[in-house]
């Protein structure tokens, strides 16, 4: 079972120091290992941390991109929250 993660969980990690946490359609990627191969350049992982980047992903990528990585780069899933 995937570990399940906050929305403000992923929000704290925004930073390469704080360790660089992304969301892609629900799933978590931990991407401070991964700034600096990143073929569009560390900028823009850095402008995604702690956010959603479903949107921004998937215009520059299809899926065989998600599935190389994916194993290396997951690091659970966003945890569904009771909204009040």
């Amino acid at each position: 079972m995937s570990k399940q993660i906050s929305a403000n969980e992923v929000k704290e990690h925004n930073t390469v120091e704080k360790g660089l946490y992304i969301i892609i359609d629900g799933n978590v990627y931990e991407m401070s290992g991964f700034v600096d191969e990143h073929p569009g350049g560390a900028k823009i992982l850095k402008r995604v941390g702690g956010k959603d980047a479903s949107k921004q992903f998937w215009k520059y990528h299809n899926e065989s991109v998600l599935k190389k990585y994916q194993e290396r780069l997951k690091i659970g899933s966003l945890k569904e929250e009771a909204k009040l």
